[in-house]
């Protein structure tokens, strides 16, 4: 297939475009500067010069491909509403290019927030968090509707592996610099899930080979069901060589800031059913093994 990416030149999206190429795949990435159209050709795909608030370049990649993997967003968190609006937006516009066609488009969205406090399963409609307004799979039913061959990956609030700047990992990392103690809330029990960006890009691809009848069919890009935030606090302490701490939660938005809501959740998540359903099985690091490895810490 000729598929077009958005996030192409991401941490998550240059995996993305890795794994379709090494499978006989042509990717058409979505680039917003010369060094992010660099970087697709040296990766050995086409260049689609545009950004996700582009509308008319959203609408143009779209035409010219065979399938559309949405794997981009604008990590700018000081304008969440706004940027999540965006993510809608793009979604909505790519849809409509794609309807009364058979070709698949992929939607990223999270876990995080699909059933906190309790084990999340593919079968679960999460409603919009107002905390975290990011709409993509209430978008993905609009676009489902028209009769898009549309489906969702939910991604672990820990995609991690080499050069991750912008997960939660290095959010964490980040304000352990800034506070000088690695610190979790409470008991530190609520847990994340994870997975490697590898295994995620193997994920995107199979669900746009593969995917299914069903719409707007959720997959959950999850290695890991469980991992108690305790334990990434204290990895990351001991490769800072600095105090694990709690923080209370009255306490944590003064630590952690707009990233608070995150810290605490409990979002234990499985894959159960996505890897039934499309042969998908975790081969590379777990998220303990990347933070002891000093990939997040070395710099």
């Amino acid at each position: 297939m000729r598929v077009f990416v958005t996030g192409a030149t991401g941490f998550i999206g240059t995996a993305i475009v890795r794994e379709l190429i090494g499978a006989g795949h042509q990717v058409l990435g979505l680039a917003r500067s010369e060094a992010s159209s660099q970087k697709l050709i040296n990766a050995g795909a086409e260049v689609h010069r545009g950004d996700l608030e582009d509308l008319d370049s959203l609408r143009s990649g779209a035409a010219q491909a065979d399938g559309v993997i949405h794997a981009g967003f604008i990590h700018d968190f000081t304008r969440l509403a706004e940027v999540c609006r965006a993510d809608s937006v793009a979604i909505e516009t790519i849809g409509n290019v794609l309807a009364g066609s058979d070709r698949p488009f992929i939607i990223t969205s999270g876990s995080a927030l699909v059933s906190p406090g309790r084990i999340a399963t593919e079968d679960i409609i999460a409603p919009v968090d107002p905390a975290w307004p990011r709409a993509s799979e209430q978008a993905a039913d609009a676009v489902a509707a028209l009769g898009v061959n549309a489906a969702v990956i939910r991604l672990s609030p820990s995609v991690h592996g080499e050069d991750d700047n912008h997960g939660f990992v290095s959010f964490l990392v980040n304000i352990a610099r800034e506070k000088g103690v690695s610190a979790y809330v409470g008991g530190g029990l609520n847990r994340w899930n994870a997975v490697h960006r590898f295994d995620a890009a193997a994920l995107y691809r199979l669900a746009l080979e593969h995917g299914t009848s069903d719409a707007a069919a959720r997959f959950h890009g999850v290695a890991e069901e469980a991992i108690p935030v305790k334990s990434i606090a204290e990895a990351i302490g001991k490769q800072l060589n600095m105090p694990v701490v709690s923080v209370a939660h009255e306490a944590a938005a003064e630590h952690f800031g707009w990233f608070a809501h995150m810290a605490a959740i409990d979002c234990p998540t499985s894959s159960k059913r996505t890897q039934e359903q499309l042969n998908w099985h975790s081969k590379h690091s777990t998220l303990l093994a990347d933070i002891e490895s000093g990939i997040y810490t070395k710099n």
